[in-house]
């Protein structure tokens, strides 16, 4: 995996988002041997290292949002120098929604290694355990705080098919699911709480029955919400698929593809979507 003569890397180790039992026995290898180990807080990791008996050795250094942009060029140069360096999160994957993403883009635009050793979500965990469709889903971070944005992020949510999966602050999450069935109307939804956690909660239901539930009773600890895409008919008329149509053959693409594509993003018949792209490709009135 070493590229050129550089035998370092960087190895993105997921740790438990809960229960210490998940690590995994690579995961443990990787912390117990690397060269230095980078932590959101070193004092959360030393804890996982006291539970699981390995030696710190000094190895711990603090890699958090205020610093993470100014330690990209050290990471780099120790990579460089042959080392191996772990970067762990308090919890989970580090760059979901945790501190690690620009490390990352860093070391790999240097063309050196990025490995990982896979692990705890708690995306891909509530998701699982949700009931609502999995084949497809998209991941949209921590709620905004200011109503504003969080109004704009729900109206985006209108149209979206895919299951949507969500961090919230226990403190807001009634207010925030009162808001999104505002917007979104009453779909299916999930609350999961403490994933993995000895008070693990896992709440099934609608999003305007749920808003109604922690009206009534206080949210505590760590927060994902799951929440049903839109499985609404939206009749498009011809105007719409000549609009995509266009951006398509715009970029390209042959016409075959174009409507392809377009046939399958906007759920229209695929043979009135090739006649339109035709048309658009002679230059035809339709």
């Amino acid at each position: 995996m070493a590229v050129g003569d550089v035998s370092g890397a960087l190895v993105i180790v997921a740790t438990p988002i809960g229960n210490l039992a998940d690590i995994s026995p690579r995961a443990l290898e990787i912390l117990a041997s690397a060269d230095v180990v980078y932590c959101e807080d070193t004092r959360h990791t030393r804890q996982i290292f006291s539970a699981k008996g390995l030696s710190t050795s000094g190895r711990l250094r603090a890699l958090h949002e205020h610093n993470e942009a100014s330690l990209c060029d050290a990471v780099v140069a120790a990579i460089r120098e042959g080392r191996t360096i772990a970067l762990v999160s308090d919890a989970g994957t580090p760059g979901v929604s945790d501190p690690g993403a620009r490390v990352i883009a860093a070391v790999a635009d240097a063309g050196l290694t990025v490995s990982t050793t896979p692990g705890p979500s708690a995306v891909i965990g509530a998701l699982s355990v949700s009931g609502l469709p999995m084949e497809r889903f998209c991941f949209e971070g921590f709620i905004p705080r200011k109503a504003g944005e969080r109004s704009s992020l729900f109206r985006s949510w209108r149209s979206e098919k895919r299951t949507i999966v969500a961090y919230e602050s226990p403190q807001r999450l009634a207010t925030t699911l009162r808001e999104m069935c505002d917007v979104l109307g009453d779909r299916p939804a999930v609350v999961v709480r403490e994933l993995t956690k000895m008070h693990e909660e896992v709440l099934r239901g609608t999003v305007q029955s749920l808003a109604e539930h922690f009206d009534a009773h206080d949210a505590r600890g760590e927060i994902v919400v799951v929440v049903g895409g839109d499985v609404s008919v939206q009749v498009r008329d011809d105007d719409d698929i000549r609009a995509a149509l266009a951006d398509e053959l715009e970029r390209g693409v042959s016409v075959r593809d174009a409507a392809a594509s377009v046939a399958s993003a906007l759920d229209v018949p695929h043979r009135r979507t090739y006649e339109l792209a035709l048309s658009l490709r002679r230059g035809e009135p339709v």
